[in-house]
């Protein structure tokens, strides 16, 4: 009887439905390793395992456990290692890239969550519906329009990236009258315009918005793309908006750009420490409106993202190309290697 293939992860939370969700397949084995317990038997369940299922939070797993070079070495069964989200900060693509490993992540699988979230952070800050809150709790004897706030309808929104999630934005956009404008260097004009926006360049979208809203991946090509020049080149009291990764805009520059009055406040769900210090900077700033990276994290998109993880490394296990392959440069090294392990049964019909 061929031995099962273990699929491991560490105890932070997941929806449900993955377990579901690999115990009705044969011929694989979830296993789930506490954080807190000792080394040698965590990497006695990672040097075992098939796939890696691995958080894409860099601040809530400890970098030992990253999949990045040494892992891989003493990880030397790994087929796949699979992304809890649509980023994988946590994952050193070029070495599981060397090494035969697939990555994928959970692309799509959040993007109406964080999409939502964006709108939300645009409202609030417009309305300015944070700071009404914080004011009356503690104040009396304010006048009403000394908060007063701005419609965004007639503005115009700048979205940096118009992927699975700029795309939901622009539709919400639109609906509220906006008009939307976007850049992004993976695709053409043409298709910018097919997903309801107008194609500019970054300098000309930072220029004429009304609010400029992040929504490309952390790489080597976007970390500090928007820094204390880019901050001077948007709109005076224009408002900043990211749900995409800490690291791609300079907080520092940003706090400084609405310190001194030239933005009008900035919604911010994503920080280069997660989460940031009580005593950062920006959380000081009345104009900003602070969440914790969880813009992804609602009931439905956790739910979709533990199925879609599950239903990819099941596929990867079986041969199957995953739809959302980070590495497709990986594909021939993983067939060779695929091919001197003992496949996964497919589920009974």
């Amino acid at each position: 009887m061929t031995a099962p293939s273990t699929v491991a992860r560490f105890d932070l939370w997941y929806d449900p439905v993955m377990e579901a969700r690999f115990a009705r397949e044969p011929g694989i084995m979830l296993r789930t390793i506490a954080l807190s317990g000792p080394e040698a038997d965590s990497w006695a369940t990672l040097g075992a395992a098939r796939a890696y299922q691995i958080s894409a939070a860099r601040d809530e797993l400890p970098r030992q456990w990253w999949a990045e070079a040494p892992l891989l070495v003493r990880c030397p069964n790994l087929l796949c290692v699979s992304s809890a989200g649509v980023g994988f900060d946590t994952v050193d693509v070029a070495a599981c890239t060397r090494a035969g490993v697939l990555v994928v992540n959970q692309a799509g699988a959040n993007a109406q969550a964080v999409a939502e979230h964006t709108l939300g952070l645009m409202l609030d800050l417009s309305k300015r519906i944070s700071e009404s809150d914080r004011k009356l709790r503690v104040e009396r004897g304010f006048s009403r329009e000394t908060l007063m706030g701005s419609e965004i309808g007639g503005k115009v929104l700048g979205l940096v990236g118009i992927g699975d999630i700029g795309r939901r934005v622009a539709r919400f956009a639109a609906a509220f009258g906006m008009r939307v404008l976007a850049t992004d260097p993976l695709l053409d004009p043409a298709e910018i315009a097919r997903r309801g926006a107008e194609p500019v360049g970054l300098d000309a979208l930072l220029a004429q918005s009304d609010y400029v809203s992040l929504h490309c991946p952390r790489n080597a090509e976007t970390m500090g793309m928007i820094g204390a020049a880019q901050f001077a080149r948007m709109k005076q009291g224009a408002f900043f908006i990211t749900t995409a990764r800490g690291g791609i805009h300079d907080e520092a520059a940003l706090a400084a750009a609405l310190a001194r009055g030239h933005l009008g406040g900035a919604g911010l769900d994503v920080w280069s420490v997660e989460p940031p210090p009580l005593d950062h900077a920006l959380l000081a700033l009345p104009n900003v409106v602070a969440t914790f990276h969880t813009a992804g994290v609602t009931h439905e998109a956790r739910r979709n993202v533990a199925l879609s993880a599950a239903e990819q490394v099941i596929a990867v296990l079986r041969g199957e190309r995953p739809p959302h392959l980070v590495n497709p440069e990986a594909w021939d090294a993983y067939v060779e290697r695929f091919r001197n392990a003992p496949p996964v049964p497919a589920a009974a019909s």
